[in-house]
């Protein structure tokens, strides 16, 4: 059977100036744009040890996990430095509207971006740091 082997792209509507919001994230979030003005992520970049796990979920329909956000979405950025990109974004004035935390699987932390959207993000733990079982095959 033919199936879904990965996420290939994320796509979002601006609320109003589409590159003015994709500055913003080159800015705040290191994006690297391309001429036709979206980032291309390649997974070989990320030097993680999960191999580059997307995780994909649907939540409720009265989920509060994108709170305060009132989208019907959210994205789950992947990070290599966690603690520096807050420190970044606080000096940037950007407030950090939760975390960081850790868990099992990593640290995490929210933002908002100036279309009201929340974003997550996430610097995977290695997983020689989590036990010996090594990555989920």
């Amino acid at each position: 059977m033919a199936r879904v082997t990965g996420i290939g792209g994320v796509f979002f509507k601006g609320r109003g100036d589409g590159k003015a919001l994709a500055a913003w994230y080159r800015q705040h979030l290191g994006m690297a744009l391309e001429d036709f003005g979206g980032a291309v992520l390649r997974w070989p970049d990320d030097k993680a040890d999960d191999l580059g796990l997307t995780v994909w979920h649907v939540a409720d329909h009265d989920s509060k996990w994108f709170s305060p956000s009132d989208s019907a979405f959210m994205i789950n950025y992947r990070v290599d430095d966690l603690d520096g990109l807050l420190a970044q974004l606080q000096a940037d004035g950007i407030t950090i509207v939760g975390g960081p935390e850790t868990h099992e699987n990593g640290k995490f932390a929210w933002i908002m971006d100036p279309d009201g959207n929340k974003v997550e993000l996430w610097e995977p733990k290695l997983w020689a740091a989590r036990d010996e079982s090594g990555p989920p095959q």
